[in-house]
């Protein structure tokens, strides 16, 4: 049967959906033709009027309930909690709060409303972050390793079993879990990180958190830490031409210098807010791979716009409906198979059931 199956790991948690064609839908358990979408191009903000692509190859099983107007698809939903550490700008708890926040303001509901099934698989200890004089430069890297292995696991049963992921976190190295475990998948991946930073430092060049240095390890640059490198069956995990940035804005001089001499692609802040064309562009760029995987790091957002990431900075970034309107169409690509959410803080929200009313919205119609 079709399933979704969303467990939160405390960071981090995750969601897989089976999928069994991506060229087909399936109406009451019979095949049918997706109609073509349409050619017009899509932009960054849609037009009054528009109507966004959804995915198909959805399969209802034989005992449930199809109306072939408003498919349905069945989903698993769970939180578990599991170590992790905070970004080096947080000053106080908050973000391991948030896979509790997303289940109690209604995301299982958010997506039951858009005519998934749900299924809750409970929770898990979670860790939090504490100084560590042992690795000043990679700080609790135990728990980051752990966390991503677990993390790893769970992402690679899933898309073996033809299902999509949802990462639900936490900080920026649970992205080392969801593409280690698609990897093990053996899928051919393409990763859109959207972020306003490129966590391309290594422990060498940061101050020892580690989670503004994930895409340095998932790309293997010199110094990483070679146990997080480690975590999947390639290494490295991707090269650099299976990675688009999207949205970036804060990028150090050897940060600036790797994706100079790497020729990765990259989508900028002003480029997100000021082409129409930029959603388009990244999900043209990602329909050339067999799995596309996205991050989505919630201090791309705005803060004044939408207070709710870990990170304060009152940049110009993103508004939520822009956002979102990029991941509905990176996620209604037929070879969409995962989607990371982290550095979410509900204790930076002024009005935390409002805020994620508004967030779980945004993921359930990226998802539905």
């Amino acid at each position: 049967m079709a399933v979704v199956a969303l467990v939160m790991i405390g960071p981090s948690g995750f969601v897989h959906v089976r999928r069994l064609a991506v060229s087909r839908r399936y109406r009451c358990g019979e095949p049918f033709a997706i109609p073509a979408r349409s050619a017009r191009p899509v932009g960054l903000v849609p037009m009054p009027g528009d109507k966004l692509p959804r995915r198909g190859g959805t399969f209802f099983p034989p005992d449930t309930f199809c109306n072939e107007d408003h498919p349905k698809l069945e989903l698993r939903f769970g939180s578990a909690f599991v170590e992790h550490y905070r970004r080096r700008h947080q000053r106080s708890p908050g973000q391991e709060q948030a896979p509790a926040a997303f289940r109690r303001h209604g995301l299982a509901e958010a997506l039951v409303s858009r005519g998934r099934t749900i299924r809750d698989h409970g929770d898990v200890a979670s860790f939090r972050w504490r100084p560590d004089p042992s690795r000043p430069q990679a700080m609790n890297l135990e728990a980051v390793r752990h966390a991503c292995d677990l993390v790893a696991s769970n992402v690679a049963t899933a898309i073996a079993a033809q299902e999509d992921v949802l990462v639900l976190g936490g900080d920026c190295t649970v992205e080392l879990g969801t593409v280690a475990g698609a990897n093990a998948a053996g899928a051919r991946i393409g990763l859109v990180y959207i972020d306003f930073d490129v966590d391309l430092n290594t422990p060498d060049t940061s101050d020892g958190a580690l989670d503004w240095t994930g895409v340095a390890h998932l790309l293997n640059i010199t110094g990483c830490e070679p146990s997080l490198v480690r975590l999947g069956p390639t290494r490295p995990m991707l090269v650099p031409q299976q990675l688009l940035y999207f949205g970036v804005e804060n990028i150090t001089p050897p940060e600036a210098a790797t994706i100079r001499d790497n020729a990765i692609k990259v989508i900028s802040r002003e480029e997100a807010l000021n082409d129409i064309e930029a959603a388009s562009r990244a999900a043209e760029w990602a329909a050339r791979f067999d799995c596309v995987l996205i991050h989505f790091d919630v201090d791309v957002l705005s803060f004044v716009d939408f207070p709710i990431a870990e990170n304060v900075r009152r940049c110009d970034g993103l508004k939520l409906e822009q956002a979102a309107f990029v991941l509905k169409q990176l996620a209604a690509l037929p070879q969409w198979r995962g989607l990371t959410i982290t550095e979410v803080n509900p204790a930076h929200a002024p009005d935390e059931t409002a805020a994620f009313a508004r967030l779980n919205e945004v993921l359930a119609d990226a998802l539905g």
